[in-house]
């Protein structure tokens, strides 16, 4: 039997990672990519708990994580591929709404 301990020490890893990679990274892909890094960070986190625990709560939270990820893959990609059409970059720093 594994520890929790362990469990979260990976989903604290890995939801470092993703956020050193939201913050460093200047393409959307990436940058969405490590949002998704995050989000499955907290989800191992969900279910570490409610299988240490012994509920079932977390593994719902987990359920409408992943249906809420899906849904903003969904439209998060959608949104980038009209950016690039548009833009033709996916550089943070080389798309301005603002100017025509």
């Amino acid at each position: 039997m594994v520890p929790v301990s362990y469990y979260l020490v990976l989903s604290a890893v890995l939801f470092g990672l993703g956020v050193i990679g939201f913050l460093l990274k200047r393409n959307l892909i990436t940058i969405f990519m490590c949002i998704e890094l995050m989000l499955n960070a907290v989800n191992l986190a969900f279910v570490a708990f409610a299988h240490s625990w012994e509920v079932l709560s977390g593994h719902i939270f987990v359920f409408f994580v992943i249906v809420i990820a899906a849904a903003e893959a969904a439209v998060g990609l959608a949104i980038i591929i009209v950016i690039f059409r548009n833009r033709g970059s996916l550089n943070v720093e080389r798309i301005n709404f603002l100017k025509w």
